[in-house]
């Protein structure tokens, strides 16, 4: 069957909850209150679709959010213009699937028409192989690690430069053509973008 992606809807938080918590060590577990400070000011909350039921999401936040993480921090510390994946879950029963696949190609077609780069991390911890073997199969580098202190947890931060991103700017500036598919699925934050290279 396929896979859908679209925007979360406010009464499916309670599933997002139980996916997130369920989804082990390598994601930090949330509370009902953090969610619901996610799903208020997150420049982007997806989930994706598979057979009816919810299989997984993403959620993220560009660089000029009042988003309070210390690896959001650690970017914006070093990187101007970047959207950053805060997190992204898949349900264990669909990993392997695709669906991880279908929600990094929907989060990179929404951030290259915004952003020069991308930003995420993977924690070290916790047998991360394959999760940096995933991030490398989409273009992902590393370019350093961050110890997050409040949980004890060492991640890899993993940047990737959208090559997309230069032509789109120099050729619409800040506007860009008004169609439905352009939109942003969340504007609760306006980019400020800058240019960037593809090395």
């Amino acid at each position: 069957m396929s896979i859908a992606i679209r925007d979360v809807r406010e009464h499916e938080l309670d599933s997002v909850l139980s996916l997130n918590n369920a989804a082990g060590p390598a994601i930090l577990p949330l509370d009902p209150a953090r969610l619901r400070q996610l799903f208020d000011s997150a420049e982007y909350f997806r989930v994706a679709e598979r057979d009816g039921a919810m299989a997984g999401f993403l959620i993220g936040f560009g660089s000029h959010a009042a988003h309070e993480s210390s690896n959001f921090a650690w970017f914006r510390e070093r990187y101007p213009d970047f959207f950053y994946i805060d997190r992204v879950v898949v349900a264990s029963r669909r990993r392997g699937g695709g669906v991880g696949r279908a929600l990094y190609a929907d989060v990179q077609s929404y951030a290259e028409l915004r952003y020069p780069q991308l930003a995420c991390e993977v924690f070290l911890e916790h047998g991360a192989d394959h999760a940096l073997l995933f991030h490398g199969s989409f273009g992902f580098r590393e370019v350093g690690q961050h110890v997050m202190t409040q949980h004890d947890v060492r991640a890899a931060m993993l940047m990737k430069t959208l090559c997309s991103y230069p032509w789109v700017r120099e050729t619409y500036g800040d506007a860009l053509p008004d169609v439905a598919w352009l939109q942003r699925p969340r504007s609760h934050v306006a980019a400020t973008p800058t240019l960037g290279t593809c090395a």
